[in-house]
This record gives structure tokens, C-alpha cells and sequence, in this order.
């Protein structure tokens, strides 16, 4: 018993500044983040949404230019909008959303938050899983599987879960550390992989055929049976805003108040780069080339055991940090210790894992994710930058002592109400979706408050 007392303890001992602004002391140097984004941006993620691209049937030019044009503003959004408040603040996105919002709105939200980062946590264990389990002769799932297709599938993914939660549990330093040393490997894997294969599509040195079998073979422009047809704007849209949680939503609030500079947040261009648009590139050849739906297998029939063991860390390396991320949410929501907040964040990271269709939607869910959470983003934005020019209070809740600011509620329900109705009666897909909701959350937040804090003030006279 006391032993089991001891390891709380020093489990208890890593402290992530959960309630408080991060110290000049533990700032982090950009090493760190440059680390930290190629980790995560070079990941299990990309295996998928470059597969998915190619089955979509993004032609080649709206693969490269769309690609090109979504990763730069993915990349401004992180630089100028993420980065300044979090080196100015210092706090992680759910106590900053606390001071604004009121302990029970950040209660749903942070719920809400952490079961998001669970599910993306849990598309990456799974696709982690479909490496791990090649020697096993695990029967992978394929490209329409909902439920768990074996055992040896859920034991695998209960296995790779394990793993993760463990690293997610020891924190940012440990997390950062990781990713550095596994990035640069896994980027030469990616290329390596998608080279190796090239001949096997007819493309071979010297032949300068690269765009006609490109055109022809891999981004054709037609999409597969059963998958929607995608376009420049898709390839675009996707590649700005896959990660609008992160940017726009504000969520790397948490990452970013480590870092000495605001410019630091421009390290997410590795990340965008060497990540999403040269993996995404490579993903696609991989999987022209390969004979399965499965990332493990594909990586595998590419270039062997190397292929694999890059699929599997880069399933770590994503699932990581985002696991990290729920665990701070639910910690806010339940007072909890963070680590035994994120153990239970990989339990449940770890069931949703076993549902193959999570990897196999991954385009929509990832889409969906940024969409939840973006007005409470717009909503810090605002209320850093614009609420005090209009005469009005930031960090209401704090300052009146208010558990449910109503203006930052009435923004998240009807900006979500009205992002369904555009969704179910005008058929927006939900990939374009995020942006304008972004924006027109910030002019209702502005609106509310306004109309909220004057009412209170009403009231108290």
C-alpha cells in the first residue's frame, strides 16, 4: 500500500502548470517545437489522408497547388493568431477558456474537447496497430469495416494503447524529447518508401515521365466506386484547416505558452511541410502502388520491417501529444490529478481504437473536430483583442465571478446550430465549413457580450 502511496506521488510530481501561467524558468527552446511539430505532422495521420486523397480522386495539380496553398495559411493561422495570445498569457487553452467562459460552460466544453482528442488519439493507435500486428499475422481491417474484425486486432490495439498512455502520462518534456528523435527518421522513411516504389508505377530515373504516370496511375481526378468526388477547394480547405482545432480553436494554447517567442509558432511549418504536404504526397504513391487499405501494410510491402516500424512511431508521435491535450481538458473538468485524468483518456482513447471505421472516415471526423471547437477559439481571439476596444470586460466570468458566461454559450450553440443547418439544407460539405463559422463567431461573441454585459451591469445597478 505504501508503495502504491510512493508512485502517486511521484506520479503527482509532474506538474504541467495545469492552473497557472507557465514560468520563465521552464520555457522551451525552439529544438522543442520544431521537434514537436514534425513528430506530430509526420505521423499515422498522413498514411491515411494521402490515401484518402488518391481514393477521393484529387487529380494531381489540385493535390500539389491546393496542398501547397492550405499548408501556408495552416501556418499563418498558428503564427499570427495561436502564438501571440499563448506567449502573452502563458496559460493552457482550458484555464484561459475558464477566466473567460466560467467553470460549467468549460466543464462541457472541456468534455467535449477531450472525447475529440480521444477519438484522433484513437484513429492513430489503430493505425499504429496495423503495423504491429504484420508478424502476428493479424487480419487487418479494410476499407468499409466498422466493428473490430478479430481478436488479435483488439488485443493488438490494446496493446499499442498501453504504450501511448504511458508516454502521454509523462508529460510535454518527455513527449518533446521523443518526437525529435523520431522525426527525421520518419521523413526519410516516408520518401524513401514512396522512391522505392515509383517503378513499380512505371516511373524510373531519367524518364521524366513522373507527371504522365502521376496524371495517369495515382491523383487521376476520378474517384474510387463509393467515394465523393474532391476538388482543388477540398485539397485546399482540408489542408488549412485539418488542424483548425489546433490553430484557429486555439488548442495549442497548451504547446505553445512553453515557448520563448511568438515566432516559434512558424515551427509548425515542418509540421505542414515536411508533414502533411510531402507525406500526403508520398502517402499517395504508397498507396497507388500497394495492394491494401491497411497504412501498416502498405508502409510494408513498400520497403519491409523499416516501413512498419515508421508506421507504428508515427502513430505514437501523433497520438502522443494529443493524448497529452485530452488529458489537460479533463483535468480542468474534473480536478483530478492530470495523470490519472489522462489514464482515463487513453482508456478511452484505447476502446475507440478498435473501430477501424475511425481511421477509415478520418477525412470527415477530422473535419467535424475543427468545426466543434473553432468558435471557442474565436471567442479568446475576441476577447483578447477586440472585447476591451469596445469598451466591454475580458475574462468576464472571472471578474464577476461567473460559473456560465452566456455571451461565450450563445456564440459555441448557435454557431454550431447554424453550421448543422448549412450542413443538412444547403448541403455545405463540412470541409468548408470551419472558416466562415471561425469568423462569424467572432463578430456574435462580440455582439453577445455586448448585449450580456450590459445587462449585468443593468441588474447589478
Amino acid at each position: 500500500m505504501a508503495n502504491k502511496s510512493s508512485i502517486s506521488k511521484r506520479l503527482d510530481s509532474l506538474y504541467e502548470f495545469d492552473r497557472e501561467p507557465v514560468t520563465q524558468n521552464k520555457l522551451q527552446g525552439i529544438g522543442n517545437f520544431l521537434g514537436m511539430y514534425a513528430g506530430e505532422h509526420v505521423a499515422g495521420t498522413e498514411f491515411v489522408i494521402g490515401m484518402l486523397f488518391v481514393a477521393h480522386g484529387v487529380s494531381v495539380r489540385d493535390m500539389f497547388l491546393g496542398g501547397l496553398i492550405g499548408n501556408l495559411l495552416a501556418i499563418a493561422s498558428w503564427a499570427f493568431l495561436t502564438a501571440p495570445i499563448a506567449v502573452k498569457v502563458r496559460l493552457s487553452l482550458y484555464w484561459q477558456l475558464k477566466k473567460i467562459c466560467g467553470s460549467t460552460l468549460v466543464f462541457i466544453y472541456n468534455i467535449v474537447n477531450a472525447l475529440m482528442f480521444c477519438f484522433l488519439a484513437g484513429a492513430m493507435v489503430a493505425v499504429a496497430a496495423t503495423a504491429v500486428g504484420i508478424p502476428f499475422g493479424i487480419e487487418m481491417p479494410a476499407l468499409n469495416d466498422f466493428f473490430p474484425n478479430s481478436a488479435g486486432w483488439v488485443l493488438t490495439v490494446l496493446g499499442v494503447g498501453a504504450v501511448i498512455t504511458f508516454m502521454a502520462i509523462l508529460g510535454f518534456d518527455a513527449l518533446a524529447r521523443f518526437a525529435k528523435v523520431a522525426a527525421p527518421w520518419m521523413f526519410l522513411i516516408f520518401v524513401t518508401a514512396a522512391i522505392a516504389v515509383l517503378p513499380k508505377l512505371g516511373i524510373t530515373p531519367g524518364s521524366g515521365n513522373f507527371w504522365e504516370v502521376a496524371r495517369e496511375s495515382i491523383w487521376t481526378g476520378v474517384a474510387k466506386e463509393g467515394q465523393s468526388q474532391f476538388t482543388f477547394w477540398h485539397v485546399m480547405f482540408f489542408s488549412w484547416l485539418a488542424n483548425a482545432a489546433m490553430h484557429l480553436g486555439m488548442s495549442d494554447l497548451t504547446i505553445l505558452r512553453y515557448a520563448k517567442k511568438w515566432q516559434y509558432g512558424f515551427s509548425s511549418a515542418v509540421g505542414m511541410f515536411l508533414g502533411h504536404y510531402v507525406a500526403w504526397i508520398a502517402s499517395g504513391i504508397l498507396y497507388a502502388a500497394a495492394s491494401s487499405d491497411a497504412p501498416g501494410v502498405v508502409a510494408y510491402e513498400a520497403i519491409g520491417i523499416a516501413g512498419a516500424i515508421c508506421v507504428v512511431i508515427a502513430g505514437w508521435t501523433t497520438a502522443n501529444p494529443t493524448l497529452y491535450r485530452a488529458g489537460m481538458a479533463l483535468q480542468v473538468a474534473t480536478g483530478w490529478s492530470r495523470w490519472k485524468v489522462t489514464l482515463l483518456a487513453g482508456a478511452v482513447t484505447t476502446t475507440a481504437a478498435m473501430f477501424p471505421a475511425l481511421v477509415m472516415k478520418l477525412l470527415d471526423f477530422v473535419a467535424i473536430y475543427g468545426l466543434l471547437l473553432v468558435p471557442m477559439g474565436a471567442v479568446i481571439v475576441a476577447d483578447y483583442y477586440l472585447i476591451p476596444k469596445l469598451g466591454l470586460q475580458s475574462y468576464y466570468a472571472e471578474k464577476k465571478k461567473i460559473d456560465f458566461n452566456i455571451a461565450a454559450a450563445a456564440t459555441w450553440f448557435f454557431m454550431l446550430a447554424l453550421a448543422l443547418s448549412l450542413r443538412i439544407f444547403l448541403k455545405v460539405e463540412v470541409f468548408f465549413l470551419p472558416a466562415p463559422i471561425w469568423i462569424l463567431s467572432l463578430g456574435a461573441f462580440l455582439l453577445f457580450s455586448k448585449m450580456y454585459q450590459k445587462e449585468i451591469k443593468t441588474t447589478q445597478a
